[in-house]
């Protein structure tokens, strides 16, 4: 799809500089940029590419100074906010590519399936027995929705995502490729033969609205009631979600992280890649946990900064840890004090 700079800046309300018949049909970084293509630049310290680039048109501050010639094929949009701009023409572009409609076939829906306007079905996807989807909700290729489950409007689902059974999923929410929502939670007793038998895990998955999910993620449904993902959580790829957990409003977990079974995560929590915490605690809302770091315990302070395996308070950890560091020095000290006291001890 092709645009001029005229209808950019019309839609960005800037001002143009150049050629506003100029047209463009991609986006680029501005080190990348190319005939044809729309950069931005925001950081007055990359005002050297705007010299150098190839793009067709760049969108800049509107008080960046340009001090000498940059080449005549480019044309400039001057905004207040070239980030933000930037970002409305990657949402407008996203939609536009993202924009699918209808039943692709191979495809199978169950006849007591119903699905709302304006839905994308792709091949190969399966929607099982007495599904609801809402409005402008898409499944791309290999989706898997079982039976009885409930998904709201504007959702988006790409190639290979699995929802068990009975599940719920609210509206304007995005589960990335190859996810799984609703597998069972990990529950087995150990019996008198010395084996584990496995317990039934007869809950589900409840995930509210605005809520996103990146790619080989695994949220496990409840062996009782809900594993409840709550409104405007983020999770990143490969994160593992167990049974009965509750995640609470707008907390966003990194990269490899998980939550053992039974937890409770309150509202705005921040989680780095690869933390973890353990089953059967509570963490309180705006706590941040720094990536690697393992909690073991209840967590009761508001807004605290743990690190560590196991986490406690992020400037105890580092004080331990320049003592850590040290260990092999304070020992060497040690030993030398032991040999000097025995010397003197037994002249």
């Amino acid at each position: 799809m092709k645009f001029s700079a005229k209808q950019i800046a019309e839609l960005l309300k800037g001002k143009v500089e150049g050629d506003e018949n100029a047209i463009v049909s991609s986006l680029s970084k501005i080190e990348e940029g190319k005939q044809g293509s729309l950069s931005f630049l925001s950081n007055p310290v990359y005002t050297n590419y705007v010299y150098e680039t190839d793009a067709s048109v760049v969108i800049l501050k509107h008080n960046i100074v340009l001090d000498r010639p940059y080449k005549p094929t480019l044309t400039l949009i001057r905004v207040e906010d070239p980030y933000g701009s930037f970002a409305q023409l990657l949402e407008m572009y996203y939609a536009i590519t993202q924009d699918k409609k209808g039943i692709e076939q191979p495809s199978f829906i169950s006849t007591t399936a119903t699905h709302g306007k304006d839905c994308y079905i792709g091949a190969f996807a399966y929607v099982g027995e007495n599904v609801k989807i809402g409005n402008n909700v898409k499944l791309f290729p290999h989706c898997y929705i079982g039976d009885n489950t409930t998904i709201g409007d504007n959702c988006t689902f790409y190639s290979g995502v699995k929802v068990y059974h009975d599940c719920i999923i609210g509206n304007d929410c995005t589960i990335h490729a190859s996810t799984v929502i609703g597998s069972d939670g990990f529950g087995f007793a150990p019996n008198s033969e010395n084996n584990y038998k496995k317990i039934p895990q007869i809950g589900n998955v409840i995930i509210e609205d605005h809520v996103e999910i990146g790619s080989n993620t695994s949220i496990d449904r409840a062996t009782m009631g809900s594993t409840i993902i709550r409104k405007g959580v983020k999770m990143d790829n490969l994160v593992q979600i167990a049974h009965n957990v509750e995640i609470g409003e707008n907390t966003v977990l990194a990269g490899g992280s998980f939550v053992a079974g039974s937890s409770r995560l309150g509202k705005n929590i921040m989680m780095g890649g690869q933390a973890g915490v353990v089953g059967h605690v509570k963490v309180a809302d705006g706590v941040k946990i720094a990536g690697q770091s393992g909690v073991a315990s209840t967590i009761e302070q508001e807004g605290l900064i743990v690190q560590g395996s196991p986490a406690y308070e992020i400037g105890a950890y580092k004080r331990s840890y320049v003592l850590f560091r040290s260990l092999q020095k304070l020992n060497d000290r040690i030993r030398t004090l032991e040999l000097e006291i025995k010397k003197l001890l037994n002249p």
